[in-house]
């Protein structure tokens, strides 16, 4: 199976290209031969998280735009690429807030034009007559286009709703989460109206290596370190569900080659948690894997800000679906996840200083706070 990545140089992407040229083929059954790597290389794209990959000849960068459907066209027919893996989006809420047009291009265009680049490549190389069309890989499909989404498309849970599942209405309430409940909309009208063998998938927050570090986990370990101030949002009691990004790596794996065509996984770490008691838990690890930089306690450390317009009060997702139907569950609960988390950012300053010093991009960014 050739596979195209999009966003494969990012955060999620990047863990998600190591697993597939790495664990997948063996736990999922299904030879991958080739893994083709689409990223435009904006702030979040990193090429250093790969490095390590530069001397597979099964993984090829390619940087380009999701956007331009052409250079998509050329990428799909010269790899014969077999399945889609979609990641490429612009994901930072309060960016979202302050430029909310560069997520309408590429979370909402972008997928237009790949789903399209994608539904005319299946039309020209005949695989939409083909009769095991429509099935799962696992069970002899031919092709799947796999659209990864959030679960902030589904908006905000009360303290005791139920939470968020396959048939959760939609309720977007940021210009990113409305941005990608557009791109899920525009993915479940090309499998319902063209036929094309998509799946999609919702998460919960990811945390993990290779994350950029204006993302909460990231940011608080390096302030800590520092002995900074942790600024948290509001009271610090908006509830998000925490997820392993290699967990949810495996989830997306499963979801391409085992799920049903046309239907819609959501994948969870069942780690609800207030975002203070993340931060003080966070604190508490990087001072115990790193003794030297509890120069200050979690009371001092931590500092409350003005909540950001639209701020969504609490996220929770039921995965029993995809545990139930395709074999899936975390192998790490937050506790342990985020042990790893910590250690692998305390064994990779290097990756990064390059990143605020900017040498990641040949360019000086400036230390981030």
């Amino acid at each position: 199976m050739n596979i195209l990545v999009t966003g494969g140089a990012g955060f999620i992407g990047s863990n998600l290209v190591h697993y597939l040229l790495g664990e997948a083929s063996s736990e999922l059954g299904v030879p991958i031969d080739k893994v083709v790597n689409l990223d435009k290389l904006t702030y979040a794209g990193n090429r250093t998280s790969l490095e390590d990959l530069d001397s597979d000849p099964r993984h090829v960068f390619a940087q380009g735009d999701i956007c331009d459907e052409k250079f998509v066209s050329a990428l799909l027919k010269e790899h014969q690429i077999d399945a889609v893996m979609h990641l490429a989006a612009e994901s930072h809420v309060d960016r979202s807030i302050d430029g909310p047009e560069a997520f309408i291009m590429t979370n909402v265009v972008g997928t237009f034009r790949l789903l399209d680049a994608f539904r005319k490549y299946l039309a020209e190389t005949g695989r939409t007559k083909l009769p095991n069309y429509g099935k799962s890989i696992a069970d002899g499909g031919e092709s799947a286009f796999l659209h990864v989404s959030t679960d902030e498309v589904f908006g905000s849970l009360g303290p005791s709703d139920p939470m968020f599942c396959e048939s959760t209405p939609y309720a977007p309430n940021s210009p990113y989460s409305a941005s990608k409940a557009g791109s899920d909309h525009l993915a479940r009208a090309y499998h319902h109206t063209y036929g094309m063998p998509v799946i999609t998938t919702n998460c919960s927050n990811n945390y993990g290596p290779y994350q950029f570090p204006e993302k909460l986990l990231p940011l608080m370990i390096q302030k800590t370190l520092r002995g900074e101030s942790l600024p948290v949002y509001g009271d610090g009691s908006n509830v998000r569900d925490w997820l392993y990004v290699e967990d949810h790596c495996r989830g997306l794996a499963m979801a391409l080659v085992r799920g049903t065509i046309g239907e819609t996984y959501v994948i969870g770490g069942k780690n609800e948690m207030r975002n203070v008691d993340v931060v003080k838990e966070l604190i508490r690890t990087v001072h115990e894997l790193a003794p030297e930089s509890a120069t200050k306690t979690a009371d001092e450390l931590i500092t409350y800000v003005k909540d950001r317009p639209g701020h969504d009060r609490r996220y929770a997702i039921d995965p029993s679906r995809i545990e139930n139907e395709l074999g899936w569950s975390p192998r790490e609960n937050f506790a342990s996840g985020l042990r790893k988390a910590v250690q692998w950012y305390l064994d990779h300053q290097e990756w990064i200083r390059g990143i605020e010093d900017g040498s990641y991009r040949g360019e000086r960014l400036g230390t981030l706070a």
